[in-house]
């Protein structure tokens, strides 16, 4: 009988282990499946408030990452480790994780939000049909300056900045597409041009604006324009807004010559594990109110119709960071140039960085 007993006892235990391992693994299947989501972003880039605001919504959560480079991103998604369900490249990695096999076509019936979108950003070169990717923000490449400081200075065109007048009053943006574009569009030339002669004329040509120069800097910009450290730069639009929008004494203009016409996008990388999410996510923040909150916190302008009605008419109807169709036209999207041609543009770049030392 005692025998029978401990019998019992030991089936009603192992009964209990396997019903306790069972809800575990359940748990950590749900919570790979249906439950979280993991998210691969540029650093500021979404404002917190409506993750919470999905994870609430959605009962998901959100596992959030930051890259500082495209290359960086690619690099991860394609060496595996974490799977990412929502990844935010821009338009030539996008190109170039196509070719690669890294994405996953996506579905729009399962993105109902993408009707918010302004038609004239989608259909673009670097993604026929929107296959694979969906536009988050967009921005040009200008200069941005202090008209107290220049009062009578035209910056329309990219030979202003030569001027030696400025001699150690500008700072540019560390980005070798951004900088060699610059010089580029000012010879005459496409900024995805590949013709290595050009590329050299381009670096020649940087070499004589070094003097005015004050550095190569990233996050940093912010901080010098507004502490008078530096009185002109190149940058992306996003930096430049919210500065035009708090000082009034600086002005942004894209060069007459050309410039660059970017794009960030939202892709669901081929690896993603919970791609239902993924679909949430990115058409939640699709939702015209909620691009509308996430384009004023983070300050760029948003491809989204809808949301960009919702903003203050001196935002959307702000030309210089919301360009004309006549200023688009000469603008240019970055295309995916091939590893080799890269690094002959970083290392053109990087020779020009080294006469500033």
């Amino acid at each position: 009988m005692k025998k029978f007993v401990q019998l019992i006892i030991g089936a009603l235990i192992l009964g209990l282990i396997f019903l306790g391992l069972s809800k575990w693994y359940s748990s950590e299947d749900n919570q790979k499946t249906g439950k979280k989501i993991y998210v691969y972003n540029w650093g500021e880039y979404i404002d917190p408030d409506l993750i919470k605001k999905f994870e609430k919504e959605s009962g998901i959560k959100v596992v959030y990452e930051t890259f500082d480079s495209n290359e960086a991103m690619e690099a991860k998604i394609r060496n595996g480790g974490t799977h990412y369900d929502v990844a935010f490249p821009s338009e030539y990695t996008v190109q170039k994780m196509k070719k690669g096999h890294l994405l996953l076509p996506l579905n729009h019936q399962k993105l109902p939000n993408m009707k918010n979108l302004d038609p004239n950003y989608l259909n673009m070169d670097y993604d026929r049909h929107n296959r694979y990717s969906v536009p988050y923000f967009f921005g040009t490449v200008g200069i941005i300056y202090n008209k107290n400081a220049y009062p009578k200075e035209d910056f329309t065109s990219w030979r202003s900045l030569y001027n030696p007048k400025f001699k150690n009053d500008i700072i540019l943006v560390d980005g070798a597409r951004e900088i060699m574009g610059m010089s580029l569009n000012k010879l005459g030339y496409s900024l995805n041009d590949t013709n290595p002669k050009h590329l050299q004329e381009a670096e020649n040509d940087l070499n004589h604006l070094a003097p005015q120069v004050k550095g190569v800097v990233g996050d940093e910009v912010t901080m010098m324009l507004e502490q008078h450290e530096a009185n002109i730069a190149v940058v992306w639009s996003g930096t430049a807004a919210p500065i035009v929008q708090e000082h009034p004494e600086f002005n942004y203009v894209v060069p007459k010559e050309g410039s660059n016409l970017w794009f960030d996008n939202m892709v669901i990388p081929k690896t993603a594990q919970n791609k239902e999410g993924a679909y949430q996510f990115i058409n939640f923040l699709l939702d015209a109110q909620n691009s509308k909150q996430n384009t004023e916190w983070v300050g760029y302008a948003t491809p989204n119709k809808a949301a960009a009605q919702k903003l203050p008419a001196e935002i959307r109807n702000d030309h210089r960071f919301y360009p004309t169709k006549d200023t688009q036209n000469r603008l240019e999207v970055y295309k995916d140039l091939g590893k080799d041609i890269l690094s002959d543009y970083n290392e053109h770049f990087l020779n020009f960085k080294m006469t500033l030392q």
